[in-house]
């Protein structure tokens, strides 16, 4: 069993308040589990307008597909034009660690 955790920081567009932040990453989030089906969730910079952290964990047999899983959520989230991948930092856990 290997296990997969992605974590990308956000710039977000024009966006002035933390509801419209919300209306703009909620649809991505849903999008995101329900293409690659994996946890994802906003996990940080709750309190700023204009930046996001989203956090997308995956568990698969290999870690090929890990990693196969994580970039396409990646590519997806980068590919927005809406949001500027400030940066993307993963994690891999496998039967060793």
């Amino acid at each position: 069993m290997f296990v997969g955790a992605l974590e990308l920081d956000i710039l977000l567009g024009d966006v002035h308040s933390l509801k419209q932040k919300r209306s703009v990453i909620k649809p991505v989030l849903a999008e995101v589990r329900r293409r690659f089906d994996v946890s994802v969730a906003e996990a940080g910079h709750q309190d700023l307008h204009r930046r996001a952290l989203v956090g997308v964990a995956v568990v698969a047999a290999s870690g090929e597909q890990v990693r196969d899983v994580l970039d396409s959520c990646e590519r997806l989230v980068a590919g927005r034009p809406e949001f500027e991948l400030l940066s993307a930092h993963r994690r891999l856990l496998g039967p060793d660690d």
